[in-house]
């Protein structure tokens, strides 16, 4: 049975079911086909919509051996940008909801957010350590210029002169140059702007809702203008999508001001597989089969590798072609000369934000 066809805007042809816990299957039957076609001007749009949530804690904790960070916050549940290789997309599935539509569509924010966390930091035996900003979804995603959480955490930060790694596609994050600037004065954050390609066709289809190429460079080139150091993250490196533009990507970033660059090739965990499977056949029919053999052959004959260590990077010849062309482009450009270090010796309780602490 043919698929519906993929909804403007969106990055998931469809609103794929996940089995893993419980969330019943959906599937589009004959007589909705059938009807899809009678409805004057077709189906109404994908609505966006916004559910609060108020956890108990803020601060999530890590021990992985890939990632850089030890604590992370994540300020939104889903990601209206709808990229469709977005590694978080299973994480819908706890929820019930599909890791396809729902991920882009169906969001939770935190509002209590910068409250938990000034309680957190609060706490006697805190122990500061770097935050890290957007490890699962992006806190510059389009609902931040409504609800402005993740600029609340930053005033929070910036009052305990905490360290703060902040990740993006999203030019939204000029919104916020103000604090990040101060921040960066006492080497308190660093900030990492995503670009996956630099052809605006591609990206429109990968990553619909995120900021186009062009804007996030010129969002690399404000920040370094403005003080704040920034990294250029070259991820995914999709094969025989993206893979061409290692290099001009590499350049493009030093050239807007970018200190250091990262890649990391395209990973497809548990949904993530089968979803971008169907966007590769409703995008790139042509070049399909290719593009997943060639994963395949980075991740030892799989559509994944969940290993640790090895996810990161893949293995073979496509994958250590991948890492050479990088390092050779990195070396061209003169970048990633130092590691990024931010300061966690300034931090100092923050006031708990009750009107006794003014006597």
């Amino acid at each position: 049975m043919p698929s519906p066809p993929p909804l403007k805007g969106r990055g998931a042809p469809a609103n794929a079911p996940s089995t893993r816990f419980n969330l019943p299957q959906h599937e589009a039957d004959g007589d909705w086909l059938d009807a899809i076609n009678m409805v004057d001007d077709g189906p109404p749009p994908l609505r966006t919509t916004v559910t609060l949530e108020h956890p108990r804690s803020i601060i999530s904790r890590n021990t992985s051996p890939d990632l850089p960070f030890d604590q992370s916050i994540n300020a939104y549940r889903g990601c209206e940008h709808g990229c469709i290789y977005c590694y978080a997309r299973p994480t819908h599935a706890w929820l019930d909801l599909s890791p396809g539509l729902d991920f882009e569509s169906r969001l939770f924010a935190k509002p209590d957010a910068a409250k938990l966390l000034r309680a957190t930091l609060r706490k006697p035996g805190y122990v500061p350590k770097v935050i890290a900003l957007g490890t699962n979804t992006d806190p510059y995603q389009p609902i931040e210029a409504q609800y402005r959480i993740t600029r609340a955490i930053l005033d929070v930060c910036l009052e305990a002169r905490h360290p703060v790694s902040i990740t993006t596609k999203s030019d939204r994050v000029l919104a916020d140059i103000d604090v990040l600037a101060q921040m960066a004065k006492l080497n308190l954050v660093a900030i990492a702007l995503s670009v996956t390609t630099l052809d605006g066709t591609i990206a429109r289809t990968l990553e619909p809702r995120a900021a186009a190429p062009r804007k996030r460079l010129a969002a690399i080139r404000a920040l370094a203008e403005a003080g704040v150091p920034v990294h250029i993250n070259i991820s995914p490196v999709i094969p025989a999508i993206t893979d061409h533009e290692i290099e001009g990507l590499v350049a493009a970033g030093a050239a807007a001001g970018a200190l250091s660059a990262s890649y990391i090739p395209v990973r497809l965990p548990h949904e993530v597989a089968p979803l971008f499977r169907a966007w590769l056949d409703a995008h790139f029919p042509d070049r399909a089969a290719r593009v997943m053999g060639i994963i395949q052959d980075m991740r030892g004959g799989r559509d994944n590798d969940p290993e640790f260590g090895s996810r990161m990077r893949g293995s073979g010849p496509w994958a250590e072609l991948i890492r050479t062309r990088f390092r050779i482009a990195v070396r061209r450009a003169g970048l990633n000369q130092h590691k990024w270090t931010l300061d966690t010796a300034q931090f100092r309780a923050p006031a708990d934000g009750c009107q006794g602490e003014l006597f």
